[in-house]
């Protein structure tokens, strides 16, 4: 699958997961280095909100809104997942005042980024994550996705929430 990051186009590793599929369990970091598990049942909805580097302007600003939505949601765990390191993950989560997102990495086997086919493997963001929101119900069936078709774009916020009410 393509992207495009300002324009040009960008590739993806493998094939993004289709509605209805189960989403694959996988291991990643989180801040304080202890080990996050996003996907598969977890008996609660997952939003798992994929960005490329919180270090950006876009990418700051959607893990805030989400930040934001995150806090009215029942039985939901909302995620930020990225390449960033952990530590700097949570500096940002610190400096933002986030707290209402589990902040996770995928630095180490890139193991989200292959299962779930977001993982940019050309155009200057080679190695990081595109940008895209993945909605997973409690049984871990991907219930809404949408990888942006402009990595420097932001998503569309409410379709992500709507899709779990």
């Amino acid at each position: 699958m393509n992207v495009k990051f300002k324009g040009q186009n960008a590739t993806l590793k493998g094939s993004p997961l289709k509605i209805g599929d189960n989403a694959p369990e996988v291991k990643l970091v989180g801040k304080d280095l202890s080990e996050v598990t996003i996907g598969g049942a977890q008996g609660k909805t997952q939003i798992i909100n994929i960005v490329p580097s919180l270090d950006t302007g876009v990418c700051a600003t959607q893990a805030r809104t989400f930040n934001q939505k995150a806090a009215g949601l029942k039985d939901c765990i909302v995620y930020v997942v990225s390449m960033d390191l952990p530590f700097a993950m949570g500096r940002f989560c610190s400096t933002e005042g986030i707290e209402n997102l589990v902040v996770a990495s995928d630095f180490v086997n890139k193991a989200l980024g292959e299962k779930y086919g977001v993982l940019l493997v050309d155009s200057p963001l080679k190695g990081l994550l595109s940008r895209a929101v993945l909605v997973i119900n409690p049984q871990g069936k991907l219930i809404y996705q949408e990888i942006c078709e402009e990595i420097t774009n932001e998503p569309d916020y409410e379709a992500a929430i709507k899709a779990i009410q």
